[in-house]
């Protein structure tokens, strides 16, 4: 696969579609049995309050994977992504219903670097607080 966006067709700026996630506890215990992160913070709501969270947690990782969707989605290829990181500033709370949380990610163009590659800047916020900070993903464009 190649990216199916070309590097001349985008500027500083240009906005990726954004994207809302939704995570529920049976979508957290399903990571935790394929990363084999099965801290109790992401399944056990009594586990989590006694250590002084809100409720359940999402991982951070699974935070992470769902936000760069956004650009995996917008460059048609996962294997554009040459470089991805970010910094956890908030948990997502998973409350224990039948909707969940809701991970809303939007994502632009900050910089266009040589070689075809553009970084690309994501917000994540949950509940009207941001997950994600610095979240940047460096991509390789057509």
């Amino acid at each position: 696969m190649t990216a199916r966006i070309a590097y001349e067709a985008v500027e500083v700026g240009t906005e990726l579609p954004a994207q809302s996630f939704p995570v529920t506890r049976a979508m957290l215990v399903q990571y935790a049995g394929a990363s084999g992160d099965f801290n109790p913070i992401h399944w056990n709501e009594k586990f989590a309050r006694e250590v002084g969270l809100p409720d359940v947690i999402a991982h951070g990782m699974f935070t992470m994977a769902e936000a760069v969707r956004v650009v995996t989605d917008w460059t048609g290829d996962p294997g554009a992504v040459v470089e991805y990181g970010v910094r956890f500033t908030k948990p997502v709370v998973v409350p224990n219903d039948d909707t969940g949380a809701t991970v809303e990610v939007s994502g632009k163009v900050g910089a266009k670097l040589d070689d075809n590659l553009v970084r690309v800047d994501l917000t994540a916020m949950s509940d009207g607080k941001k997950v994600l900070g610095m979240s940047r993903a460096v991509v390789r464009l057509a």
